[in-house]
């Protein structure tokens, strides 16, 4: 078994406009675990890909592949840029730290200087609806309002592929909603490329471009779905018969694979 990390793109895969490619990837751990299995995915330039699946599938192993910080067991995996965002299931922001401290924190590591920082870290706050709040503590914070953080320290970096690892997951359903709907406002103004993972069918389907089933562990692709709607997305779609439809779809899918 020979481990195999992220390698540059082939001039096919540029040319396709794809950011990333998974190829027969698969995933055991030290401990004997087969985390993935045989899977090929691929997130190109205008897509917004969301992998839905039961707990233990391995989607935030995916994530943690497509970054860099595991090494698939098997298979290829090329990311054809080095501009990449990570939005974490935490916030992970740094107590001690105000808002506009905590945003400029991935450009201050990565060497930018502080009047660029300081601006890219304004502008990425005024995008996430968080103006008025750049001096305040994460305690300060709402969870809402942390992960609106989390996201505009990312925004910093310009990422043109995004990896979020099911963000959302511990909101209340309205907050979840508006985020998602500042998600998409931002898909569209930033126009990069993003991998969501999450458990919630209808989040994965409001969001997305293209929705990815997988089964339980060890985790293989059982299902894909193209979402016809178009950007920028009414959220009123929520409740029209098309809408359901395909969450039903989706979902269907979702047990087949489980079982």
């Amino acid at each position: 078994m020979s481990a195999t990390a992220p390698v540059r793109p082939t001039a096919a895969s540029r040319s396709a406009g794809t950011l990333l490619d998974f190829t027969n990837v698969e995933m055991t751990f030290p401990n004997g675990t087969v985390a993935l299995r045989g899977v090929d995915l691929t997130v190109k330039r205008g897509e917004f890909v969301t992998v839905v699946g039961p707990s233990g599938c391995g989607k935030s192993t995916l994530l943690r592949i497509a970054s860099g910080l595991e090494v698939s067991s098997e298979g290829s995996v090329v990311v054809d840029t080095d501009r990449i965002g990570y939005v974490f299931q935490d916030a992970t922001l740094l107590p001690w730290r105000s808002v506009a401290d905590n945003v400029e924190l991935l450009a201050e590591l990565n060497g930018m200087k502080a009047k660029e920082r300081r601006a890219k870290a304004q502008e990425a706050i005024d995008l996430v609806g968080l103006g008025g709040f750049e001096k305040n503590l994460p305690k300060q914070l709402s969870g809402g309002m942390k992960m609106r953080t989390s996201l505009a320290r990312s925004l910093t970096l310009e990422p043109e592929l995004f990896l979020f690892d099911e963000p959302f997951g511990a909101l209340d359903e309205i907050t979840r909603e508006r985020l998602n709907d500042e998600l998409l406002r931002l898909f569209v103004e930033k126009q990069f490329a993003g991998l969501f993972i999450t458990h919630s069918v209808s989040e994965a389907v409001y969001l997305s471009t293209k929705v990815v089933v997988m089964s339980g562990r060890p985790g293989s692709i059982v299902g894909t779905f193209d979402v016809p709607f178009p950007m920028p997305r009414d959220p009123d779609i929520r409740f029209t018969p098309e809408f359901g439809a395909l969450v039903g779809e989706v979902s269907h899918a979702l047990r087949e694979g489980h079982r």
